[in-house]
């Protein structure tokens, strides 16, 4: 036990002391504790929030969701313009792209909206907890609790490490696709008089799969050429889009070819 807790100790003393320097002073960036704290209480939420609600009420968060799904689509649309911007400003190539670790301008600001990504993903964990105060239980499929807590743990390691780089490309796109998505559940949350204009909901998981292969493409290009970004990452990121790939190929299936079938 106490050597496990030596190793423990010493993994984690690596981690803080071989981050990107320019990072490390940013919020929950510094050490790993911090956001495997958060995922462990995510964790507890999932399998105990259920059971406290069992035998109360759904909330009605309506007056919340409508302000919520506003902001994060606000949020959305100012880290994909940033990512943009930032990376056309840079001359960002999409074959390769290292990162650039000097504290210049213009890779501080991507640095910095690799940040707020990040963070925002720590932010979406309150989409479980809606549920679960809602008691729309069958939302919290393995798909939604997996997705959620790696890309908080995913991208810790991506701010830390490789705040920039070949890193853009995937902050952008999902940026984008979340834009799309949450302003879809706000329309949702008006009422149900807006379910008739919300036709499109196979389309956002399709554009969401559009998303995984536009990210295999770009990682598996970048594994076959000589690109001076750690190429760890690439391979984590390359096996990580497949797994999601699976999982959301399976949930579109299940959704909605299955139930054409049925009918």
């Amino acid at each position: 036990m106490a050597s496990a807790w030596k190793t423990i100790l010493s993994v984690n003393q690596y981690l803080e002391d071989n981050g990107d320097k320019r990072t490390d002073p940013w919020l929950l960036v510094y050490s790993p504790i911090p956001v495997v704290v958060i995922i462990i209480m995510y964790l507890i939420m999932v399998w105990a929030g259920p059971r406290l609600m069992k035998h109360r009420d759904p909330i009605d968060l309506r007056k919340v969701l409508i302000p919520y799904n506003l902001a994060m689509v606000g949020l959305s649309v100012y880290m994909f313009h940033e990512f943009l911007a930032t990376s056309w400003l840079s001359n960002y190539s999409l074959r390769c792209q290292p990162v650039d670790y000097s504290d210049t301008p213009l890779p501080m600001r991507m640095a910095r909206v690799c940040w707020w990504f990040f963070f925002s993903k720590v932010i979406e964990l309150s989409d479980t907890l809606i549920f679960i105060l809602r008691k729309k239980n069958n939302q919290l499929t393995f798909l939604h609790v997996f997705h959620h807590a790696t890309m908080v743990l995913n991208w810790w390691f991506a701010i830390k490490y490789t705040a920039g780089g070949q890193s853009f490309f995937v902050g952008m796109l999902n940026s984008l696709v979340h834009s799309v998505m949450y302003t879809y559940y706000g329309l949702a949350a008006i009422g149900p008089h807006m379910h008739k204009y919300l036709w499109w909901k196979s389309y956002l998981t399709c554009l969401q799969l559009f998303q995984f292969v536009l990210v295999l493409i770009h990682t598996s290009y970048n594994l076959l050429v000589q690109c001076d970004f750690p190429v760890i990452t690439n391979v984590a990121v390359f096996l990580y889009t497949i797994f999601l790939i699976i999982l959301f190929g399976n949930f579109y299936r299940r959704s909605y070819l299955d139930k054409r079938k049925q009918k």
